[in-house]
């Protein structure tokens, strides 16, 4: 098990870790010496363990805020993403409907109430113009 010297807030300490992992701890260690940096500046001098307990807990608020945004992003794309699909469907629905219409070919009857309604102008017509007629020729 190899051992990573690594610094935090001006102090060295050597640290265990799994093959392979030395990248990622130090990694962590500078995450770590940058807030101990943060405590040191505002605080000033304090005992190792202190200075790590407080350099921790605000990476854990950080990191705590940033949990609560990705959740808040994960929400976002989930709503995004049943948007889409809803869209998807009726996009779908609509190419349905026209690939249907295409293959019906052109409509050439007319719906019954406007043939009707057709039917019945008609025989009024007709009827004005006989009545028209009839008067035209009546001598009076």
């Amino acid at each position: 098990m190899p051992e990573v010297d690594v610094e935090i807030g001006g102090r060295a300490f050597s640290v265990a870790c799994q093959d392979g992992e030395e990248s990622y701890l130090r990694t962590a260690a500078k995450m770590l010496d940058t807030e101990a940096a943060v405590v040191l500046g505002q605080i000033g001098r304090m005992p190792p363990e202190r200075m790590l307990l407080m350099a921790g807990l605000m990476l854990a608020d950080k990191t705590a805020a940033l949990e609560d945004e990705l959740r808040a992003m994960q929400d976002k794309v989930a709503n995004q993403d049943k948007a889409l699909r809803s869209a998807e469907e009726r996009l779908a629905d609509r190419a349905r409907r026209i690939s249907e219409l295409q293959e019906a070919g052109p409509r050439t009857e007319l719906p019954d109430a406007l043939t009707d309604g057709l039917a019945e102008l008609t025989a009024r017509a007709e009827a004005m113009a006989d009545a028209m007629e009839a008067a035209a020729t009546d001598p009076v």
